[in-house]
This record gives structure tokens, C-alpha cells and sequence, in this order.
């Protein structure tokens, strides 16, 4: 959202109206880098389009250790591995995990449980307490860039609601390992990619609707608006 209220800012200065609507086509995580889809007047209709795209990313995984977060930002419990893993037992874990799989959300996540957010219950102490059920999501594509111990960088293609936190996580555990998510960058949702992105600090002061993007026709078949 503050990438939104940057981006409205901009707009309202370029002659907008105050009220214009600027909405996002799926969150990031603090941690992660990458592509967010920001979506103007109109086109905020589509979030829900946008958001199930599917998404490559790109993580760093450090199979040392486990974490609270499941990522580097929550409290760390080092695995003691007295042989690491070979490039191809990595290339055979990660296999394994393409196609429908079911997947556990992070404890520290913002799935729901009885209405509250899962990650205001674990602040408060209950993360141990915690079940959150595995459901099915789809993964199409787990390739290892570059392996060396104990960083394995990949590569995912996936659709939406996977936790690429969850599969550092679940990949530790498959190979005796840690599993932890140590960086991640969103490349591309949908049909945008990082190639076509800009950054805030890039964007000019005064944004005009000549400066939006279209959006796709397969997402607009009838009267496209602009993002």
C-alpha cells in the first residue's frame, strides 16, 4: 500500500482526482524484491485477475538452518548436516515438489484462523499453538540456478497462493537439511515481467494517463481500461 499511495500521489499531481483508485495485484513479502502490479481507476476491477497470474520467482534458499518465519527474519535454529546434500540430490528434491502439491502456509502468514490473521496469533505468543492445514496449490517449475553450500538460488514458476517460504522450508525437511528462506525477488505475475518494471524512485513527480500501461486484452475483452 505504500507503493500505492507513491503512486497516487503522482497521479493526483498529474490532475487526477483525489480519489482515484489505485490498488495492487498481490502483495510481497517485506523481505522479497521484485514486480508488484500497481492497477488504476478502473482497471482496480481486475485485481482478482491479475492476482491469480502466474508468478516466477526467484529464492535463495539456506539449507543451514530453520527459522521461526521461515524466512531470515525470524529466530534462527542452526541443523547440524555433517554431509550436505550433492547437486543432484537437490535436483531430485526439488522435483519433487512440481505439480499439485499440498503446502502448509507459514505460521507467521496472513491466512486466517477464526478471523484473525495467523501472524497477529503467533505475535502473540501462540505460534506454537498454531495449526494451519496444508491445502493444494500448483507449481509447475523448481529448478536449481546455483548450488553452493548452503545457498541453493531457484528458480519457480507457480501459481497462485504459494508460499515460497514454506517450500525453502519443506525442501530443508525433504533432504535433512535446514530450510530457510534467505532472499526472494518476484520476476514476473502474469504478463509483466521485471524487464518492463520501474521503480518508485524512477517514476516522474506528475503522472498522466499517457504514461499508464494498457492492460492485456485476454484480461479486458470488452472495454480495456488502463493500469
Amino acid at each position: 500500500m505504500d507503493v500505492c499511495r507513491a503512486v497516487r500521489r503522482r497521479l493526483v499531481a498529474g490532475g487526477a482526482p483525489k480519489r482515484v483508485k489505485v490498488g495492487h495485484g498481490g502483495t510481497l513479502d517485506p523481505l522479497a524484491t521484485g514486480v508488484l502490479v500497481v492497477l488504476v481507476g478502473k482497471a482496480t476491477r481486475l485485481c482478482d485477475r491479475v492476482m491469480s497470474g502466474d508468478k516466477r520467482y526467484v529464492a535463495e534458499v539456506d539449507l543451514s538452518a530453520f527459522t521461526t518465519t521461515d524466512d531470515r527474519e525470524g529466530e534462527r535454529t542452526e541443523v547440524n548436516v555433517s554431509s550436505p546434500p550433492t547437486r543432484e540430490a537437490l535436483d531430485r528434491a526439488c522435483a519433487e515438489f512440481v505439480g499439485t502439491v499440498m503446502q502448509r502456509p507459514p505460521v507467521y502468514s496472513a491466512i486466517k484462523i477464526d478471523g484473525r490473521r495467523a501472524y497477529d496469533l503467533a505475535r502473540r505468543g501462540r505460534a506454537d499453538d498454531l495449526v494451519i492445514p496444508a491445502r493444494p496449490v500448483r507449481i509447475d517449475r523448481v529448478s536449481v540456478e546455483e548450488y553452493r553450500w548452503p545457498l541453493a538460488r531457484l528458480v519457480i514458476d507457480c501459481g497462485k497462493g504459494v508460499y515460497i517460504r514454506s517450500l525453502a522450508r519443506d525442501l530443508g525437511a525433504l533432504l535433512g537439511t535446514g530450510g530457510t528462506l534467505a532472499s526472494l525477488r518476484r520476476t514476473r505475475v502474469g504478463d509483466w515481467s521485471i524487464e518492463e518494471a520501474r521503480t518508485i524512485e524512477s517514476l516522474p513527480e506528475t503522472l498522466t494517463q499517457y504514461e499508464l500501461i494498457p492492460i492485456p486484452a485476454p484480461l479486458v475483452p470488452d472495454q480495456p481500461p488502463t493500469m
